[in-house]
């Protein structure tokens, strides 16, 4: 269907795409990389004249057996079509390998990264952090005073970077009300009922005033928690949260083009889930990890934040937490915004995740040199096997280069 989306002037009524419906399959097809055309945005610039180059040295993946545990063996083909891909690139050995696009994307679109956005913005606090610019080990509140009668007055900003805040906030995507519609309409994703005066995002963390737990905890998945840290960011800098991206890793980075972010009718960045890249300039951001933050002889990141993602996670807090089920079997931690998957008998590098709804994926294997990134328009945000059997994938991927190439 995404061919007759949006198609004629205008589209027939039922294949229209509107804020009511753009997250809904089928119209996401078309929504996902024409997120700007729905939801107000502000740019994340590159420097054209500083892009990090991308060579390709594109081999046959048609060998490839995604043994999928209980669920069979699938092929390429079969896992692009059953996780309703969009793109998919592979990079091994700093060379593209792969790239496929589908359902109407091309090499020089930009899709929404739903919760990889949360991944980005801790890159961008390590900077941060490093520069003096950012205490991660301040209260949140330091920097926005306004937090004092929130959940979130004793917090610190490496708390809200671990999900480890005790905010009370139920992350349920296929609610229909409650907290993360109210959560929602305040960020510009939701239309609002007829009557209804608007709100804004940084007015909505004034409703979220009830704990569960104690701040330092267990892993407990939250979006707002992001979302505050992009405050925290622009409160610290004194700049709105898209320059300061684009100022500390964007065009660091050599991005090949300008991204974006969808923000509220107040310029609010949606930093937990709308920022929106190229899948190449994706890739890039993975193997600036898998070169340990740098950049040729440029250090990105600060020195050792990557190794710091593995061993300051606590596995006790990911292993309590709310998402300790989703990997079954994988020791797992979470630091900065990041996954990272410990070695085990089933395979024994240390991977590093970033993860959004609708299957959208980095997967990095530094010691293997091997990069893989994947967007996605699922129809369901989450499935109960759909993460790992995309981290199978990227699994069965890097065996199959390691041993042929």
């Amino acid at each position: 269907m995404a061919d007759s989306l949006m198609q004629g002037f205008p589209a027939a009524p039922e294949n229209q795409v509107s804020l009511a419906n753009w997250r809904n399959a089928p119209w996401s097809e078309w929504a996902f990389h024409h997120v700007r055309e729905i939801v107000p945005s502000a740019d994340i610039r590159n420097d054209p004249d500083n892009r990090w180059q991308l060579d390709e040295a594109l081999v046959n993946l048609g060998g490839v057996n995604i043994d999928l545990d209980a669920s069979g063996v699938m092929s390429i083909a079969g896992f692009m079509h059953d996780m309703h891909i969009d793109g998919l690139l592979v990079l091994h050995r700093d060379k593209i390998v792969f790239e496929e696009y589908r359902n109407g994307m091309g090499q020089h679109d930009q899709h929404i990264l739903f919760s990889v956005s949360k991944s980005i913005l801790g890159m961008v606090c390590g900077v941060l952090a490093h520069q003096g610019s950012l205490d991660t080990e301040k209260p949140a509140a330091h920097y926005i005073p306004e937090l004092k009668t929130t959940a979130y007055k004793n917090t610190t900003v490496q708390q809200l970077l671990d999900m480890r805040a005790a905010v009370l906030f139920e992350e349920d995507y296929l609610a229909t009300e409650g907290p993360i519609i109210e959560y929602r309409k305040a960020t510009g994703w939701n239309p609002l009922p007829e009557g209804e005066q608007p709100g804004d995002l940084r007015s909505f963390y004034q409703s979220l005033t009830e704990v569960s737990g104690t701040d330092g905890g267990d892993f407990a998945y939250a979006s707002p928690n992001t979302d505050l840290l992009a405050w925290v960011i622009e409160r610290a800098c004194n700049e709105p949260y898209a320059k300061v991206v684009s100022d500390t890793l964007w065009t660091p980075l050599g991005a090949d083009a300008s991204a974006y972010i969808t923000v509220d009718r107040l310029g609010a960045p949606r930093a937990a889930g709308g920022m929106c890249t190229t899948l190449r300039d994706l890739a890039r951001v993975g193997r600036l990890l898998a070169h340990e933050g740098c950049r040729g002889a440029q250090q990105i990141l600060p020195p050792g934040w990557t190794q710091a993602l593995v061993s300051d996670g606590d596995k006790s807090a990911w292993n309590n937490g709310n998402f300790a089920d989703r990997f079954q079997g994988i020791p797992f931690s979470y630091r900065y915004k990041w996954y990272v998957a410990h070695p085990h008998p089933a395979d024994e590098s240390q991977w590093y995740l970033a993860l959004g709804i609708h299957g959208q994926n980095i997967y990095v294997d530094a010691k293997n040199e091997f990069v893989m990134v994947k967007f996605s328009s699922s129809p369901q945000p989450l499935s109960d096997t759909g993460p790992m059997h995309s981290f199978l994938a990227a699994r069965a991927i890097r065996d199959y280069l390691v041993n042929h190439f």
